[in-house]
């Protein structure tokens, strides 16, 4: 299955495991009784704090001037190992899994939460990966340096 590597972008990977949820919420049984202001409020507070990391991510990025484009690694031109990144290697991705998060509040459907593990796995087998072996390539010692000290989520 490599030929699902860095095939799709990131985000919309995230919407797919967001419309799987959405579906499997409004089919199947054992949805919470919660109040819609509870759910908006909650789900916006994970959704503010997803969308800020991910932010992070983009921003340390750019200020580095490499790429942020997820599909094509090799093309990165720095190793970002400040700001948010001294913390997580992969905070836009971090961002998009607690955005998944704040839609599972929102759906107040708990085993929605399978929507953020299988967004996880999947990250981490067909897009992470190949990420890492690119980067790997491209800085070598000082990469595995940094992998050794930063988690790969959190």
């Amino acid at each position: 299955m490599h030929w699902l590597e860095n095939r799709i972008p990131p985000p919309l990977v995230a919407t797919l495991f967001g419309l799987l949820m959405w579906v499997a919420a409004h089919q199947l049984p054992g949805g919470l009784e919660l109040t819609i202001e509870w759910r908006v409020g909650a789900g916006l507070v994970a959704l503010l704090l997803g969308a800020a990391i991910c932010l992070a991510g983009v921003l340390s990025f750019h200020h580095a001037r490499t790429t942020v484009n997820p599909l094509r690694p090799e093309t990165a031109s720095a190793l970002v190992s400040a700001g948010v990144y001294r913390y997580t290697r992969n905070p836009m991705y971090l961002g998009f899994a607690t955005a998944l998060v704040a839609w599972s509040i929102f759906l107040a459907w708990p085993p929605a939460l399978l929507g953020v593990l299988g967004f996880v796995l999947y990250m981490n087998r067909f897009q992470i990966g190949s990420e890492e072996r690119a980067l790997t390539r491209l800085f070598g010692d000082e990469f595995a340096r940094y992998c050794n000290r930063v988690r790969r989520w959190i």
